[in-house]
């Protein structure tokens, strides 16, 4: 959410803001609820002044045995009590009128992010490996032969409906070691706090984090009003949700696996077929609790996390930094990391490193003691796929496979598959 002092100072600064998003200005609208607001309120400040020396003037006056007086001062502070109700509860209108206007309102950009208003305007930063030079025409992963008979989609279109997929044999094992991979890694060599956290949360947590109220559509609600998180982003970043730690302690790293629910609802038509778009699917989150002196350098750190991941993996990537107009809602500044997948010969986003700032802190009221006794503060957030697993099975499966169908299977991934080093065109290890 928005500092409302913060636009009260720069009203053109947060519409300049808005603007780089391809968003109309909102300031002049959100400073008149403001000052509506806050005139109410003071006025209210006022008739309770009065309120409270009408009631100490109408006791001196029955003590003194002036009825008529007394009469009258006791008619003022009923008229009193009745203004400031009404003046009260339309302040509190207002408020709320107030804050479901900002929860709508997307995060303000950092500078550093390129103008544009879509993915062609992002810039990329880096390139790491080289895409294989095959000798045949590599297929998208729903064909490689020897990944067929792992994965059936139809099956699963009949227990669940589309953009669902069931894993079996030896692609399930595949995808199994992913996600060991990825948590040993986060564990061992990145400094991450595993962390196992439910699936299903308050509404209040979804707030949090910006996935309510813009983007209810997108996720699932349970008949008793909670909601199955799209990423574990929700619940790792909400363990701060309401807390004031000392910043000797940040900063917080957590890394989750954990299954995601999305509706996709904004990508009918787009990855219909194979499993690069699911609604359901899994992930290794990252999360991350600093002070705002250190968030740019955790962002970087966490990029190379992320990245870290698919150099050990050996898949070739790209890191671009996202523009104004494709940025998430809480973002101020994205890291997208993009695969190389011969079978699409493109690149494909695999993780979004995004860097909130104090957006998502103000939302769940998050904040750090300074160590030297100051004011307490809102904390930093920051959050990033490492990686999303099935994105990463397909990345294996296509850039592994080889012309008779089989798939080599990564050596940093033997240990998880039983020291096996191939899987065979007919979905066997071997």
């Amino acid at each position: 959410m928005h500092n409302i002092r913060m636009i009260r100072e720069n009203p053109a600064e947060f519409d300049k803001a808005l603007k780089r998003r391809g968003l109309s200005p909102l300031s002049e609208m959100i400073l008149a609820i403001d000052s509506s607001r806050r005139l109410k309120i003071s006025v209210s400040e006022k008739e309770r002044a009065e309120l409270n020396k009408a009631a100490k003037d109408a006791g001196l006056a029955k003590a003194e045995g002036n009825e008529e007086e007394f009469q009258r001062l006791r008619e003022l502070v009923s008229r009193k009590k009745d203004e400031i109700q009404i003046l009260t509860s339309q302040a509190r209108d207002e408020d709320q009128k107030l804050e479901t206007l900002l929860m709508g309102i997307p995060n303000t950009v950092s500078e550093e992010i390129p103008d544009g208003d879509s993915e062609l305007s992002n810039v990329e930063m880096r390139k790491w490996g080289k895409p294989k030079q095959y000798t045949f025409l590599p297929k998208e992963h729903f064909e490689v032969s020897g990944a067929k008979s792992g994965m059936d989609f139809e099956i699963a279109a009949k227990i669940s409906g589309s953009r669902f997929v069931i894993l079996q044999g030896a692609i399930a094992q595949l995808h199994r070691a992913l996600a060991q991979f990825m948590l040993d890694t986060h564990i061992q060599l990145n400094g991450l706090l595993e962390t196992w956290a439910p699936v299903i949360v308050n509404e209040a947590m979804m707030y949090g984090t910006g996935n309510l109220p813009k983007f209810g559509e997108d996720s699932y609600q349970t008949t008793t009003g909670q909601w199955l998180i799209p990423t574990a982003e929700v619940t790792l970043t909400n363990i701060i949700n309401g807390l004031t730690v000392d910043e000797s302690s940040l900063p917080h790293r957590y890394c989750a696996h954990s299954q995601c629910f999305r509706s996709e609802a904004g990508s009918a038509g787009r990855d219909t077929a194979g499993m690069l778009r699911q609604h359901q699917f899994e992930k290794v989150e990252m999360v991350s609790i600093t002070t705002p002196n250190t968030s740019a350098a955790e962002h970087s750190r966490m990029t190379k996390c992320a990245e870290g991941l698919l150099e050990a993996l050996e898949l070739p990537y790209r890191t671009v930094i996202l523009c104004a107009g494709d940025i998430g809602f809480g973002a101020k500044v994205t890291h997208d990391i993009e695969v190389w997948l011969p079978g699409q010969n493109k690149y494909r986003e695999i993780s979004s490193v995004s860097l909130c700032g104090d957006f998502q802190a103000r939302r769940m009221n998050a904040r750090y003691k300074p160590d030297d006794n100051g004011k307490p503060e809102f904390v930093h957030t920051l959050n990033g796929s490492g990686l999303a697993v099935g994105r990463s099975l397909i990345a294996v499966i296509e850039n592994y496979q080889n012309e008779d169908g089989s798939i080599t299977i990564p050596s940093v991934l033997t240990k998880y598959m039983g020291g096996k080093s191939l899987i065979t065109d007919q979905g066997k290890l071997n």
